[in-house]
């Protein structure tokens, strides 16, 4: 499996490769991608959640405790529990949000998949994502998972990212690219 070196450097990607390496030895890689995915929906959902996994006051004891129930409540394979105790045992539970997208990456890297962020000033349909979709996956030569969001502040048009790259054909970048020569 081929990481990029920016993955393999960064501390969350070191522990989402180890986590990786063990799913893929115990055959469990898309049960832990959904733990994370679940781990990810909670703390989007939870400023508290998000604190908590970053305050230095909380002991160890008293994390692994905290994530130990989590792991209960949410139901999450034994892997992805001893997992979270390694993060609150070596203080690391405020690394998750950057663990979860480095796993991603990885996981969607060995089965040759790139995530693609799609973000548009309106909600985008079906059709439309399809579309996008099938012509990203012409560019990229692989196979395109899309997630996409609204921006109001985008006016309209898209910004697309893959990986490192965007592609902004949004009315804002267009507009402030039009004030920029005006002055000049």
């Amino acid at each position: 499996m081929e990481l990029s070196a920016g993955i393999q450097a960064s501390l969350a990607g070191r522990y989402a490769s180890a986590l990786f390496d063990l799913a893929s030895e115990a055959g469990i890689v898309s049960a832990v991608e959904a733990d994370l995915d679940k781990l990810s929906e909670s703390l989007a959902d939870s400023a508290e959640l998000r604190a908590l996994i970053r305050n230095p006051e909380i002991s160890r004891a008293q994390l692994g405790k905290v994530l130990a129930g989590i792991g209960e409540y949410l139901d999450l394979s034994a892997l992805t529990r001893k997992f979270l105790g390694v993060l609150a045992g070596n203080r690391r539970a405020g690394e998750l949000p950057g663990i979860i997208r480095a796993f991603h990456a990885i996981a969607a890297a060995q089965r040759g998949e790139v995530n693609a962020e799609v973000a548009s000033a309106h909600p985008l349909s079906a059709e439309q994502l399809g579309e996008l979709e099938r012509k990203l996956r012409a560019r990229e030569g692989r196979t395109v998972k899309l997630k996409s969001r609204v921006d109001p502040d985008l006016l309209g048009g898209l910004v697309v990212t893959i990986g490192s790259k965007r592609i902004d054909s949004s009315i804002r970048t267009r507009l402030n690219s039009l004030a920029q020569a005006m002055k000049g």
